[in-house]
């Protein structure tokens, strides 16, 4: 490992912090990811709903590219791999990489452990190790053993926002209905739930690979900062960096002292003379130093011989336990007739099941002796069903013609009895009324959001409030069966006599 070229700050750090280090390396590189992911996704989403589409089943398309996700899960984790230790390539160089790089774990996410959890956290050992086989199965076995959990749960929550986005992307589109077409557009959806044209589950195609696209490489690079994380507590990265840093203090600090050592004067030295070989000294025999007392190499190897047999370094041991001579003979109890129990039993399980039987049997015998005692008092004890009041139902068709009077037409209707047809009759010529003041010329058949919006026009603010009364008066009349008092009706009729100058 290059520690000295790691553009992030090592540490141990807990498992959802270091998920958050592997989103911030998502978000530093961002432009190195997501160009080359486009380059290859746009490509493949074409071709597969194209097959899809000549097949006649575009939904299908969804499945295989989300069966396809871990080929491109290798874009994001060659970019952050290489930009931890600040060497980002370019988008040509990502692109060239994924036809020869991470290919052989491909075969297994791509069938039998397509649905594993941790795939986010075994694929950065299976792709940037290079081991395989046994030697694999360790090192899998060794980095995923304590976090396999939190790859787990990670997979979760990305899926949950993949979902979430794709659903996002589809409600967007209600953002874009005008509001007067709104409920019409909402039953063309509910409609095309059952039978979707193909245009439309092409867009949700769509939706669902941008949502795969925006969250994937975040789903890649919190995976990889769980592995960065887990490297750096069993290998101790971090204690190595401290190292090496130290060491080039200590080289930095160390040149000024070797200078300093030079530049003093000392004064110079002279060998010692040699001494007359008749004074040397013979040499020192092995008796004379160790005066006779020599380590015995025969004790020694014993010593190391019981050191290694200590049972803190040998983990084998053998234990001695006390066996019989004879096997002990433990005398069988006799054993007791029992059957009468079972008999006894048979017994008292026949009485019960048909006494039951004949209590049940007497009981109802007895209910239908005495049901001339006790039927017409249940009858008039329940409660009797309300009757629903008489609901009138008839259609309201407005006026075509208004006659010459109709503040004295809309009284008359109202004194027989007619006031949902007099508070059409005002509404009616309200809104000839206000159409002429505002100067405009409204569809047949406009609803009374369109009149609100038409009255809006008129010049004078007494006109524009007295009509949305109006307007207010004829919904609750009309939809919510809420007629206005005689009180409110005199008094609408003289406002609108007095602001139209409808004839008395």
């Amino acid at each position: 490992m290059r520690a000295e070229q790691l553009t992030v700050e090592l540490r141990a750090r807990s498992p959802w912090e270091a998920v958050e280090l592997g989103t911030a390396l998502v978000r530093r590189h961002a432009g190195a990811i997501w160009k080359p992911w486009l380059w290859l996704a746009l490509p493949v989403f074409a071709l597969v709903n194209a097959g899809a589409w000549a097949l006649s089943s575009p939904l299908a398309s969804c499945l295989v590219l989300w069966w396809i996700k871990p080929l491109f899960d290798r874009v994001p984790l060659y970019v952050i791999s290489r930009g931890v230790f600040g060497q980002v390539p370019t988008t040509r160089q990502t692109l060239a990489a994924q036809l020869r790089w991470g290919w052989r774990p491909m075969l297994g996410y791509l069938t039998w452990r397509r649905f594993s959890g941790a795939r986010s956290l075994f694929l950065p050992i299976e792709t940037l190790e290079g081991e395989h086989g046994a030697r694999l199965r360790a090192r899998r076995r060794v980095l995923g053993a304590t976090l396999y959990g939190n790859a787990l749960v990670l997979a979760l929550v990305f899926l949950g926002f993949q979902l979430a986005l794709t659903l996002a992307c589809v409600a967007m589109v209600a953002v874009f209905v005008p509001i007067d077409y709104l409920p019409q557009a909402a039953r063309a959806g509910l409609a095309m739930l059952s039978d979707p044209p193909l245009w439309a589950q092409l867009g949700f195609n769509a939706f669902f690979w941008i949502a795969i696209g925006a969250v994937e490489p975040f789903f890649v690079g919190a995976g990889f900062g769980l592995y960065l994380n887990r490297r750096t507590q069993i290998e101790a990265w971090d204690v190595e960096i401290a190292f090496r840093r130290l060491r080039q203090r200590l080289l930095a600090a160390s040149a000024p002292l070797v200078l300093l050592l030079a530049l003093v004067g000392v004064a110079p030295l002279r060998a010692q003379q040699p001494a007359p070989a008749s004074e040397a000294p013979p040499p020192p025999d092995v008796e004379q130093v160790f005066e006779g007392q020599r380590v015995d190499d025969a004790r020694f190897r014993r010593a190391v011989v019981q050191a290694y047999r200590d049972p803190l370094i040998d983990r084998h041991r053998t234990d001695h336990t006390w066996q019989r001579r004879r096997p002990l003979e433990i005398a069988e109890p006799p054993k007791l007739d029992m059957s009468w129990l079972e008999r006894l039993q048979r017994v008292l399980a026949f009485i019960g099941e048909w006494g039951l039987w004949i209590v049940l049997g007497l009981l109802l015998v007895f209910l239908l002796a005495s049901a001339r005692h006790w039927w017409p008092w249940m009858r008039g004890v329940r409660t009797p069903r309300p009757v629903p009041a008489p609901v009138t139902t008839g259609v309201v068709e407005l006026p075509q013609v208004l006659p010459p009077d109709i503040a004295a037409s809309a009284r008359r209707l109202w004194a027989q009895g007619q006031p949902r047809h007099a508070l059409a009759l005002l509404y009616r010529a309200s809104v000839e009324a206000m159409a002429e003041r505002a100067g405009v010329v409204l569809p047949p058949g406009a609803t009374e959001a369109q009149c609100l919006r038409a009255a809006q026009r008129q010049p004078e603010e007494a006109d524009r409030g007295l009509f949305a009364r109006m307007v207010r008066v004829w919904q609750y009349a009309a939809y919510a069966q809420r007629l206005p008092q005689a009180e409110e009706f005199e008094a609408l009729i003289a406002a609108l006599q007095t602001r139209y100058r409808w004839p008395a």
